[in-house]
């Protein structure tokens, strides 16, 4: 299949995470693979991958992180609703879970990402390509409000926006990883509000929640991307956006936010990833299929008021924004 002025975003996460899946990354953006990265400015190794982004021109955004390790703005000097008695961020679940039960102090969530873009522009000397969220934090609710707040005030246009078409029928997703992405597309839908009154922009589609570490082949990027097509006008240039985890895996104690690395970074899979993004199978096959890959900033990516020309049809047991895992 061919499809005409399709224009591809391979997004690399977790950048400065540690120096080994920064290896990786670095290895999979010189093979042409991948196109973006999204650093975490919490991360062990953040001085150093901020200098491997520069030396390598590496276009590069911001991984906002408020579930992981250690805060890097006011919330680090005392109490704050986004912290364990530890001094930890609550975790992937624990700050789903305080979002839901209103434990979260908005405006602290303000401070924080705040303070994260600042300190992103300390270590590049310019502003981030674009800011996702760390394990989809961005598009929790109330969250995404002062997420779409911060990026406007501090003029960064482009997001994500993790909406996988088809995700919730990928049998060959375990049961928690698909009502997991389910509850993300749930959440992000309802994100779509606050992130085009507030000007931001994203991809036609995106890719990834069904692709992620074993399920990464050639054969699945390109399925998902077809799905995620479906039903889009020809007329002009799509936009897709892959989401991707690569990386030599971490060997603790090195790397994290500030607590170790965790079982995700230390897996095989992502060692899995690498491999696909770099083996020339995939980049034969996009190519073969007339896909551009190229950078976020490059993308002339739609206007919010445009909406989304796909709109993923959400599974019928999608349920509220805290799925169990």
């Amino acid at each position: 299949m061919a499809w005409p002025r399709v224009r591809l975003v391979v997004t690399a996460d977790d950048f400065g995470y540690c120096p080994r899946r920064d290896e990786g990354i670095v290895e999979a953006f010189l093979a042409g693979t991948v196109t973006s990265v999204s650093l975490l400015v919490n991360g062990a190794a953040v001085e150093s991958a901020a200098e491997l982004a520069r030396r390598h021109s590496i276009p590069t955004g911001l991984h906002a992180n408020l579930s992981e390790g250690h805060p890097v703005g006011p919330a680090r000097r005392g109490t704050s609703s986004l912290l364990s008695p530890e001094g930890f961020f609550l975790g992937k679940m624990g700050f789903r879970e305080a979002v839901a039960a209103g434990r979260v102090a908005l405006s602290q969530v303000r401070e924080e990402l705040e303070a994260q873009l600042s300190l992103f522009r300390v270590l590049l000397g310019k502003p981030p390509t674009h800011v996702d969220g760390h394990q989809h934090v961005h598009v929790l609710p109330g969250v995404c409000q002062v997420f779409a707040e911060a990026l406007q005030a501090c003029g960064v246009r482009f997001t994500r926006l993790p909406l996988e078409r088809g995700v919730g029928g990928c049998a060959w997703l375990e049961a928690p990883a698909r009502a997991f992405a389910c509850a993300v597309e749930h959440d992000a839908r309802a994100a779509m509000g606050p992130f085009s009154h507030h000007g931001l922009r994203w991809t036609d589609a995106f890719v990834g929640l069904s692709t992620c570490g074993r399920y990464m082949s050639a054969h699945r990027v390109l399925g998902a991307v077809v799905r995620a097509l479906e039903d889009n006008p020809t007329g002009h240039t799509l936009t897709v956006e892959l989401m991707t985890h690569p990386g030599y895996p971490s060997v603790p104690p090195a790397g994290g936010c500030g607590e170790g690395p965790d079982a995700f970074s230390c897996s095989w899979e992502r060692l899995h990833e690498l491999r696909v993004l770099t083996a020339p199978t995939l980049r034969a096959r996009l190519a073969q299929d007339g896909v551009q890959l190229c950078a976020l900033e490059d993308l002339d990516s739609k206007r919010p008021e445009e909406g989304l020309s796909c709109q993923p049809t959400l599974e019928p047991f999608l349920g509220p924004s805290l799925p169990k895992h």
